[in-house]
């Protein structure tokens, strides 16, 4: 028996198969269009839940790590960045020596910096320039944002022990909360990743915590979040 097609059948069928066919057609990759660049560049989604104690500069490099990993990333070698102040005949490490030399996309592909000169400001040029890391574009390695100024609760102070220039201080105070390995006395220099509160705009040099618990970092506007780069 010959099936009838009504008018309403066939505008049903001719529907699905003009849907699947740009269902198919979204799939592909469009002439022209660029590959998305890779993840080089997140905040830590979660702190070590212990403040400013993140088992030293080690224990924070794993973490990115493990971070990355966890979402599939391509690159192998990530470093979190924190400068460590000298301590015990140990010399200081600086944060913008430990990640690479760029170019950093976050995880929707938008770059944050293309090198070590444009993520830091290096010449007043490029300072007055400034890099593209900002509310926007500082997201989790899930490509989720952070709370910032305004939000409840404010998590946007992020660690990083570090001078504006990326360097370790030399002064003699701790900025570092013991290079990491403490949750008690003590503080850390921190940046504001929304680039805004306080006055200061700096994304890795805004002021230092009331002190290194997770009470405490999380009553000056932080959560114990850090900046992961890869630096392959």
């Amino acid at each position: 028996m010959r099936q009838q097609f009504t008018i309403p059948r066939m505008a049903f069928c001719l529907g699905m198969a003009w849907s699947l066919t740009l269902n198919v057609a979204a799939q592909q990759p469009q002439p022209g269009a660029q590959p998305q660049a890779p993840l080089s560049f997140f905040v830590t989604s979660a702190g070590s839940g212990q403040g400013a104690n993140l088992g030293g500069l080690a224990g924070a490099d794993a973490r990115c790590q493990s971070l990355a990993k966890a979402v599939g990333s391509t690159k192998k070698e990530w470093h979190a960045y924190l400068s460590a102040q000298a301590k015990d005949g140990q010399p200081a490490v600086h944060a913008r020596d430990r990640i690479g030399k760029g170019p950093w996309h976050n995880a929707r592909g938008a770059q944050v910096a293309r090198d070590l000169a444009h993520l830091h400001g290096d010449t007043l040029e490029l300072a007055r320039l400034g890099n593209n890391l900002s509310r926007t574009t500082a997201l989790t390695e899930k490509g989720e944002p952070i709370k910032g100024a305004g939000d409840r609760p404010n998590q946007h102070d992020i660690l990083t022990g570090s001078q504006a220039d990326g360097r370790a201080f030399a002064d003699g105070a701790d900025h570092t909360c013991n290079n990491y390995t403490s949750s008690g006395e003590g503080s850390a220099q921190v940046g504001h990743f929304d680039r805004t509160g306080g006055g200061n705009t700096s994304w890795n040099s805004a002021h230092g915590s009331r002190g290194c618990s997770q009470a405490n970092l999380e009553s000056t506007g932080g959560a114990g979040f850090f900046y992961c780069f890869a630096a392959d």
